[in-house]
C-alpha cells in the first residue's frame, strides 16, 4: 500500500500498543466488532472517515474494516493526530490514513481531499469539514453517496444549516445527539480531558484559580463541574437563559462575559459559536490570563484580533503561546485556539469514546442499510440503537438493572387506574 500520508512509519509498533492499551476499555465497541466479523454488515462499502486520529477512533476503524468496509481515515484537526496511531493504522492494518500532527491548512485540506478520492457510499464526520469540502467542491461525487454519520456538535449546526437552507444532499445521522454520547462522551470526557489538556500546557495548578467556562452546554456542564472539583472557583458565561439558569442553579456564578474577562485567570470556550472571546475581552483581561478552547474549530477565540494587538509572540513552552501588548500585558494563547483536550493531551478517555464509537458503527451501519429510503436531512441515531449500547455498556460493567413486570408494562401503558 502506496497512497497514504503520515509522519512516520517507524512509529507503528508504540501505536499498536497505544491502541491495544484503549481497546481494553472499550467493551462494547469490541462486540460489535465480533458480530461484525461475523455478519460482515459493511462488505463492499467505501467509507471515508475525518475523525481525531486517536487510539480510540482507530479501533472504530478496525471494526469497520472488519465489518467489510474499505475504509480511509484523514484528521479532523490539525492537532489532534497521533502519529504512532496513524502509523499502526497504515502499517498493521493496510488502512490509509492520511494525518499528520501539526500539518498546515494547505495540507489539511489536501488530506480531506485525498479521503474523498477514495469515493465514498458513506462519510463519517467529526466537524463536517470532509461534508462541507464533498458540497462545495467535489460534487462529482454526491450522486454515489449513501449518507454520513457526524460526531460532534459544530458538525451537527452546520449541517443542519445546511438542510435548512436545502444544500445538503444526503441524509447524516447525528451521532452527537445520541444519549451515550452527549450525556457521557461531552460531559464526563470534554470534562476530564480538557483539563487534563490545560493541565499537561501549563502545569498550573487550578485550586484557588477563577476559571472561566464559556457555554454550558454537555460540555460546559462537564467542565465546569470537574474545574470547581479541581478547587477553581468556577464563572460560567451564556447566552441562552435556560442553561444559565442551570448554572446558576449548579452552585456557579453566570455573567456576561465582558465582567468575566476583568477577573478571570484561565478561560476556556466550549460553544462551537464563532468570536465568543474578542478584542473587547482581551483587553480588559489581566496580565497572563491564559485563553483556551475546547469546542471543535478554533474560531471560538478571536486569534487575529489579539495578534493586531499585539508587539510580539513566543512560544513559551509548548502548545502555549505568549501574546506581549503595547500597555505591557501578557496574554497566553493554548494550543493555537484548537481543541486543548487533543493538541496538547490525548482527547477523551477511551470508556466514554466507546459509547460514542459504538454509535458511530451503529449508526453507519444502519445509514448502509436505510439511507437510500430516508430524506436528504439530518436524522437522530435510532432510540433503539442508543439503548443498546447502554445495555451492553452497562453489562460490560458488571452492572445489573430492573426489569419491568408484565403487570408493571400493564399499568404503563393503560389509562384506567386512577387514585
Amino acid at each position: 500500500m502506496s497512497n497514504y500520508d503520515i509522519k512516520d512509519s517507524k512509529l507503528a509498533e508504540g501505536g499498536r500498543r497505544r491502541i491495544e492499551w484503549a481497546e481494553r476499555e472499550m467493551p462494547v465497541l469490541r462486540q460489535i466488532r465480533e458480530r461484525f466479523l461475523r455478519e460482515r454488515p459493511l462488505a463492499g462499502v467505501r467509507v471515508s472517515g475525518c475523525l481525531h486520529v486517536t487510539a480510540e477512533t482507530a479501533n472504530l476503524i478496525k471494526t469497520l474494516a472488519d465489518g467489510g468496509a474499505d475504509v480511509v481515515l484523514t484528521a479532523s484537526n490539525p492537532l489532534s493526530t497521533q502519529d504512532d496511531v496513524a502509523a499502526s493504522l497504515v502499517s498493521h492494518n493496510e488502512i490509509p490514513v492520511f494525518a499528520i500532527k501539526g500539518e498546515d491548512n494547505v495540507t489539511y485540506y489536501k488530506h480531506l481531499n485525498a479521503a474523498l478520492d477514495h469515493k465514498p457510499h458513506v462519510t463519517m464526520d467529526d466537524g463536517a469539514d470532509l461534508v462541507s469540502t464533498l458540497h462545495k467542491d467535489r460534487r462529482d461525487l454526491l450522486p454515489q453517496v449513501i449518507g454520513g454519520t457526524e460526531e460532534t456538535t459544530t458538525g451537527v449546526i452546520r449541517l443542519r444549516a445546511m438542510a435548512a437552507d436545502g444544500a445538503l444532499e444526503f441524509p447524516v445521522i447525528a451521532v452527537n445527539d445520541a444519549m451515550t454520547k452527549h450525556f457521557f462522551d461531552n460531559r464526563y470526557g470534554t470534562g476530564q480531558s480538557t483539563l487534563d489538556g490545560i493541565i499537561r500546557a501549563t502545569n498550573m495548578l487550578l485550586a484557588g484559580k477563577v476559571f472561566v467556562v464559556a457555554g454550558y452546554g454537555w460540555c460546559g456542564r462537564g467542565l465546569a463541574s470537574r474545574a470547581r472539583g479541581l478547587g477553581a472557583n468556577v464563572i460560567v458565561t451564556e447566552v441562552d437563559p435556560m442553561p444559565a439558569l442551570e448554572a446558576v442553579m449548579d452552585g456557579f456564578r453566570v455573567m456576561p462575559m465582558e465582567e468575566a474577562a476583568r477577573i478571570g485567570d484561565i478561560f476556556c470556550t466550549v460553544t462551537g459559536d464563532l468570536n465568543v472571546i474578542d478584542k473587547h475581552h482581551f483587553e480588559v483581561m489581566k496580565d497572563g490570563a491564559i485563553v483556551s478552547n475546547s469546542g471543535h474549530f478554533n474560531v471560538e477565540i478571536n486569534i487575529p484580533a489579539l495578534d493586531a494587538m499585539a508587539v510580539s509572540k513566543s512560544l513559551v513552552r509548548p502548545f502555549v503561546e505568549a501574546y506581549d501588548l503595547k500597555d505591557g500585558r501578557r496574554i497566553h494563547i493554548l494550543g493555537e485556539g484548537r481543541l486543548i483536550n487533543l493538541a496538547s493531551a490525548e482527547g477523551h478517555p477511551a470508556s466514554v469514546m466507546d459509547m460514542s464509537f459504538a454509535n458511530q458503527a451503529l449508526g453507519l451501519e444502519y445509514m448502509v442499510k436505510n439511507g437510500k429510503k430516508l430524506e436528504r436531512k439530518v436524522y437522530s441515531v435510532p432510540e433503539e440503537i442508543d439503548r443498546e449500547i447502554a445495555r451492553i455498556k452497562l453489562l460490560a460493567m458488571g452492572v445489573a438493572i430492573d426489569t419491568l413486570t408484565d403487570e408493571q408494562v400493564r399499568y404503563l401503558n393503560s389509562w384506567q387506574e386512577g387514585t
